[in-house]
């Protein structure tokens, strides 16, 4: 394939626009049929296809051979993101990527916000300090053993539970400051 508006030497160089207008059929088709394969967007893929276009020495100007160019490009293209898609792995939110149950940051955090946790706990009127400390408890009671330690009977357990929640909520997002206004 020649691009059809290529110029004569007299009347200079082909435009960008020019040669935009002449690959873009060819670039669109030959994404369309790649893409799928890559488990990657069309349009994407055919925009990396363009950015390839664009970083050519500006010297060069349009390939000589325009549709080998092309699938040759997407090809390339095609296995840049085969090759992506094997080393990332998506983040799910929630979970921090990687395992960091030994880093060391990971460890202080969580005994700075376990001790934020139970300063607020120890300050909750009632019985409330109790019964968070006893539902807190690193041996995972049932609800039943935490009714036999505090005497309470198991049916009032949540009801209970939920106020001091409640309570404890209401206390840490007063301690929480809020953000300035920027601007």
């Amino acid at each position: 394939m020649t691009l059809p508006d290529q110029a004569p030497a007299a009347r200079g160089p082909l435009t960008p626009a020019a040669v935009v207008r002449a690959l873009l059929p060819l670039v669109r088709a030959e994404a369309t049929a790649e893409a799928p394969a890559a488990e990657v967007d069309p349009a994407d893929l055919e925009q990396a296809v363009w950015l390839r276009l664009l970083e050519r020495p500006a010297g060069q100007g349009a390939p000589a051979d325009p549709a080998r160019w092309v699938r040759a490009a997407v090809r390339a293209e095609v296995r840049r993101a085969r090759r992506r898609a094997r080393r990332e792995r998506a983040y799910t939110a929630g979970e921090p990527p990687g395992d960091w149950s030994g880093c060391p940051e990971r460890l202080a955090l969580g005994a700075d916000e376990r001790r934020v946790l139970r300063a607020a706990v120890d300050r909750l009127p009632g019985r409330c300090p109790r019964l968070l400390a006893a539902i807190l408890a690193p041996h995972d009671p049932t609800y039943r053993e935490i009714a036999g330690e505090l005497g309470m009977s198991q049916g009032s357990l949540g009801p209970i539970r939920s106020r001091c929640l409640g309570c404890l909520r209401r206390m840490l997002a007063a301690e929480v400051v809020a953000p300035e206004v920027r601007g």
